[in-house]
């Protein structure tokens, strides 16, 4: 066939593509080349359009023990001989065309990403976004995407551990699922994804390759459309039992020392993990696609190069050690088969029964070498003109404690904010015995590290409104939030994953707030020195109506080196001390409470001061350590009474609390100002507390005292603590319940007719 700049506009390449393709080849592409490009150059596996401000976030220093980009995933040091690696990535566009699946291979990709590196994965962690949660569609999506995390997770036996559920209007066509994994690995054991050596056997290593997923790089790299449904084979379908044999496979293959690399094949399948691998050694390959086990008969070459089949892996192994990888893949009953060898020339050399199918140079393919780079027009969006004239005089206060209980009942039972235990449920969160989280809740997961003689404390964080509201304090936020739960949790901070989910970076309006994010993330990262390790740029999160909220989610680790300084966020005893650590504010912009219950869709980020913060952490830090406080919860979405309720819910303690403000009712109670911390603790730490923070220039007050399971705001009984959890814990299932009813109503009715 003809190959035309046509072409390559159908494979999501542009003209001018095609030109600098024809220009680094030296000749026109042939089809199956072509391909190669389009996966590779997709914004899926290049980042063409983010590359150039990803560049400009802290990738080094602190505990890293490679920079970011380097591998598949983070690796860090967590002392001890052990270090630690993570990873967070998006399936947006496969979960909103197939839930299930699209979520369950998005679970599966992030483990292969851990253990390709000789880490055994031991937590799992997401962060979901839905549409309307009263809207069946969303309800469809939504439980797909659980089940198929739940189903994925719970068997393959990594348990999961923490993530977030949000639920706005704008992910109504495009929901967003981001997963995150976090494995363990003595340091010096580690495995690069670099091919090296002349002559070097290249192994294709796990599930047979199918047709499944063909171009889901490309897909991910293009706008959801009502035409989108038709691509349905680039959603891939996922084995969590083959992914388990291939888990214990690999580690023990990496265990007789013969592995020169490995790489997944993730996005873009054999031609990423071929080029990628060659190009960082250096080096090419010579590989016959036949040779490649298909479970598919007469797939072309192009095919088999871009094929996203799931659980496979490329081994790169010492030249006359073929029978030692043999051997362990034969005993795990796993497909195995030597399907080509390093080359010296640089050149990636594609056969089918003798007959060469494409050559390509690696370096012209990949992101760092050929694949290109772009900085595109940015502009403010129009709506920031609306959210800067925003005056919270122009917004009723509550009038009163009578007043202000009724409008905590709505709040507390808004999907945002109430308990996500009908999702959380679905998952296992105790296999592999690690979770410390389990009965003793922390702001944070805590996660035992098994023979390391450390936890990990680790959480997803990310309020996109306030990124919406504004990019730059939006993405500092998120970061200091993540920091915040870990610091809560009696951890330190030590590094980021990123998931930047936006939507299409074309649109000047996008890139200004993917732009500014990048800054106001990067930015809080060099302040709290946690690194950014690596993660993944989603863009094309699109809705007919425009983009979804700009969403740029934080996965973040730490580190507890002594046990004993763990802290939960849940009261401990009657008549122990309520603490409010930090400044309040006259603030309710970017609230759930004047976003839901007051209908305000255009108002700025909460009050946000990086210094103050980076101040209220260290200090909450020193008095975990110095062993004053009994339970630290941060504030967040619902504001104080939220938080207060949270500290309730787990062991049936209630409050008797008082507002201790000149200013608004609605700022103190609801407000979503950041930077401030609920602690209980004895009165003689309390003491101690207001003496240390005096010294150190942090505000602090007493709100009250926990109590045996009343709750009183201002003198006012508000009822138990067991009244208040059964809002909270069913409010989403009340929801589903209540749609459930309808739609058997509906369905009732219907046969009525057919009857009559």
């Amino acid at each position: 066939m003809e190959i035309t700049a046509k072409t390559a506009q159908e494979l999501r390449l542009t003209a001018e593509e095609f030109e600098l393709i024809k220009q680094k080849l030296g000749r026109t592409p042939n089809f199956t080349e072509l391909c190669a490009f389009s996966g590779m150059w997709s914004e899926h596996c290049s980042y063409k359009n983010s590359i150039k401000w990803l560049k400009t976030l802290p990738r080094s220093g602190g505990r890293m023990l490679v920079e970011a980009g380097e591998e598949n995933a983070g690796l860090m040091d967590m002392g001890n001989g052990f270090g630690v690696v993570f990873k967070i990535e998006s399936h947006n566009h496969p979960s909103a065309i197939e839930p299930f699946q699209g979520a369950a291979t998005g679970v599966g990709g992030i483990q292969r990403d851990i253990f390709t590196m000789g880490a055994r994965p031991i937590a799992s962690l997401n962060s979901l976004r839905f549409g309307n949660l009263a809207d069946k569609k969303t309800q469809r999506l939504l439980s797909g995407v659980v089940k198929g995390i739940g189903h994925y997770g719970n068997c393959f036996g990594v348990p999961t551990v923490a993530g977030e559920i949000y639920f706005e209007d704008c992910y109504h066509t495009n929901p967003l699922v981001n997963a995150m994994s976090v494995g363990i690995v003595q340091i010096g054991k580690t495995i690069s994804a670099t091919a090296q050596g002349l002559g070097n056997p290249v192994f294709f290593v796990g599930s047979a390759t199918g047709k499944d997923g063909i171009g889901g790089a490309s897909f991910a790299s293009a706008n959801i459309t009502a035409e989108s449904t038709e691509e349905l084979p680039a959603v891939q379908v996922g084995d969590p039992f083959q992914e388990k044999k291939l888990l214990e496979a690999c580690l023990e293959v990496i265990e007789t020392g013969v592995v020169v690399g490995m790489q997944d094949m993730g996005a873009a399948g054999i031609i990423c993990s071929t080029a990628e691998m060659s190009a960082k050694g250096g080096v090419g390959m010579h590989i016959d696609l036949d040779k490649v086990p298909t479970r598919q008969k007469n797939m072309k070459a192009w095919e088999l190069l871009l094929s996203e089949s799931q659980e496979r892996m490329l081994i790169v192994v010492e030249k006359g050690k073929e029978e030692a990888v043999l051997k362990i893949f034969e005993k795990w009953d796993l497909p195995c088969s030597e399907i080509g060898h390093v080359t010296d020339d640089g050149l990636l050399k594609f056969y089918m029964y003798g007959e060469l199918e494409a050559e390509i140079p690696a370096y012209e393919l990949v992101l760092g070498g050929g694949a290109p780079q772009y900085t595109r027009e940015f502009k403010a969006p129009a709506y920031l003109e609306k959210i800067a004239a925003f005056s919270i005089d122009n917004i009723d206060d509550i009038k009163d404690t009578a007043d202000l209980k009724a409008i905590a009942e709505q709040v507390i039972k808004i999907p945002n904010i109430a308990s996500k235990k009908w999702v959380t449920v679905q998952y296992d969160s105790t296999v592999g015995a690690a979770n410390a989280s389990t009965n003793a809740p922390s702001d944070a997961a805590v996660v035992l590290a098994h023979g390391t003689g450390k936890a990990l404390a680790v959480t997803t964080d990310c309020n996109s409104r306030y990124v919406y509201a504004n990019p730059h304090t939006g993405a500092m936020i998120a970061v200091a939030e993540a920091a915040r739960n870990i610091i809560c949790s009696g951890a330190e901070p030590i590094g980021v994953t990123n998931c930047l989910n936006f939507g299409n970076p074309y649109i000047p309006e996008v890139y200004y707030q993917f732009v500014e994010a990048v800054k106001g993330m990067g930015e809080a990262c060099r302040k709290f020195n946690t690194p950014v390790t690596g993660g993944n740029v989603s863009f094309y999160n699109q809705n007919p109506e425009g983009p979804v909220y700009p969403t740029p989610t934080i996965g973040m680790v730490g580190i507890i080196d002594d046990f004993s300084t763990r802290t939960t966020l849940d009261h401990k005893a009657a008549g122990d001390v309520i603490l409010l650590i930090g400044e309040q504010q006259d603030d309710i912009a970017s609230s759930e409470y004047l976003h839901k219950i007051k209908g305000v869709e255009f108002s700025p980020a909460p009050h946000f001061d990086l210094d103050e913060e980076f101040a209220v952490q260290k200090f909450v830090s020193s008095i975990i350590k110095e062993k004053l406080v009994k339970s630290a919860h941060d504030i967040s979405e619902g504001g104080l009474i939220v938080t207060l309720l949270e500290k309730s819910f787990n062991r049936g303690l209630g409050f008797d609390v008082a507002a201790k403000t000149d200013g608004r009712l609605d700022a103190f109670w609801l407000g979503e100002a950041q930077s401030r911390v609920v602690v209980s603790c004895t009165k003689q730490q309390a003491e101690e507390i207001k003496h240390k923070a005096a010294s150190n220039h942090i505000p602090v007050c007493v709100l009250g005292t926990v109590t045996n399971g009343n709750i009183k705001v201002n003198g006012e009984d508000w009822g138990t603590v067991a009244e208040w959890k059964d809002k909270y814990d069913n409010a989403i299932g009340n929801i589903l319940k209540a749609s459930m009813n309808e739609i058997i109503d509906i369905n009732s009715n219907e046969e009525a007719m057919e009857v009559h």
